[in-house]
């Protein structure tokens, strides 16, 4: 982690990523696989806000990413390791043996050089990718689909990886890092190893103005508010919330509610929910 000299109150407790040491320098991202996205702030097509706490932003060019990674028994060298400002873990700038070059998720000890490939019979090494009957149980892996040819939807965030705890006939039983137990497809694709920059979740921004630099606007309490704005709004001085359960501004029932669809078709393939937060 990289901390900063505490010259004002803001950087006393800041910290960041020290990106020279996992980036290749000197390098610029692909031209054929940048998009300019429209940013909404938060509002819908009439500019009524309908996601609150978003605005702002510095400027920012999204990465084409590959997640399926389908291109089978073709080798790929890694050109570099890139920063990627919509993710908080790297990419890797790989070039297939056919002369294409795309952008995919970077696993933690991915080196510039490294050849991977996407293969049934391809080793198991960091950065390769085989589908879930091929990787022995215990194996952590990311970037796992949820259905063969999807691409990858599970373990994609910095840090994050996936365990394969069993097969069982066409499924294979995985743990999310939500501790989360499901079954998937044995045929799906997943990707040897955790995925990099695990030291993401120990940032310590240090000021508003960071936060506002990432499109996050400021977060006002209820309690704070007037009876009018929201249901813990009001009284004098610190209250108790007043109602039975947590609610939203809107009056809505939040914390320990419900609101996973019953009829998704994922339903019967969760052999065990992630478990309760502490107070919910």
């Amino acid at each position: 982690m990289k901390k900063y000299k505490p010259t004002t109150p803001s950087r006393r407790g800041m910290t960041g990523i020290e990106y020279r040491l996992f980036l290749t320098p000197n390098t610029k991202p692909l031209k054929a696989k940048l998009l300019r996205l429209k940013t909404h702030a938060g509002r819908n097509n009439r500019g009524v806000i309908t996601t609150r706490h978003q605005s702002g932003g510095v400027k920012k060019l999204y990465r084409v990413v590959d997640f399926a990674r389908s291109k089978m028994n073709v080798p790929a060298i890694v050109e570099a390791i890139e920063y990627d400002p919509y993710r908080s873990g790297f990419l890797a700038r790989i070039i297939y043996a056919d002369g294409e070059r795309t952008y995919v998720l970077a696993q933690k000890g991915l080196e510039v050089g490294q050849t991977i490939i996407t293969s049934e019979t391809a080793p198991l090494t960091i950065g390769n990718r085989l589908p879930l009957k091929s990787i022995p149980v215990g194996t952590q892996v990311s970037d796992v689909e949820n259905r063969p040819g999807s691409g990858g939807k599970f373990a994609r965030s910095a840090g994050s990886s996936v365990e394969i705890l069993s097969h069982e006939g066409t499924y294979a039983i995985i743990r999310l890092a939500s501790k989360e137990t499901r079954k998937v497809p044995v045929m799906s694709l997943a990707t040897i190893g955790q995925m990099s920059n695990p030291d993401y979740s120990l940032v310590n921004l240090g000021k508003a103005g960071r936060s506002r630099w990432l499109g996050i606007r400021p977060t006002v309490r209820g309690t704070a508010m007037n009876p009018v704005d929201h249901p813990y709004g009001g009284g004098e001085g610190v209250q108790p919330r007043g109602t039975k359960r947590p609610k939203t501004m809107w009056g809505k029932v939040t914390g320990g509610r419900k609101t996973r669809n019953k009829k998704k078709w994922s339903r019967n393939l969760i052999l065990q929910r992630r478990p309760k937060r502490k107070g919910k």
